[in-house]
């Protein structure tokens, strides 16, 4: 089992950046498939972004191409998602997951058997 805890969220103005850390113990991420989803508040979860660490493999969902970049640092055990140029829309809790390779697709939530609390993001106009 791994544990997993979200920073790097805060109140940001439209056109700035943030860099989103997903910090692991227990296990590293490379036993599992990592990503990124969002919650907006009245929303369902929405997939952002996954990583396959050991396939060198990364995936983004289309509303999020060229802005948001995944990476891992394998010597701190940590995930960290890139966001550039955010818009308000992009305001939601960040969640990062892990789970085992199942054979469900990335973008699903059942894909993922370990969540953290989740950092808010909130852009201003």
């Amino acid at each position: 089992q791994v544990t997993l805890v979200e920073s790097g969220g805060g109140l940001v103005q439209a056109g700035d950046s943030l860099r989103l850390s997903c910090a692991a113990s227990g296990r590293p991420f490379s036993d599992y498939a990592v990503a990124w989803f969002r919650q907006a508040p009245g929303k369902e979860r929405e997939f952002v972004s996954h990583l396959s660490w050991s396939r060198g493999m990364t995936n983004y969902a289309d509303s999020v191409k060229g802005r948001f970049t995944i990476s891992e640092d394998n010597a701190t055990n940590t995930v960290y998602l890139q966001i550039n140029s955010l818009k308000p829309e992009d305001t939601a809790v960040y969640y990062c997951a892990a789970g085992p390779y199942t054979g469900r697709a990335c973008y699903r939530v059942d894909a993922y058997d370990f969540w953290g609390p989740g950092t808010q993001v909130t852009v201003s106009s």
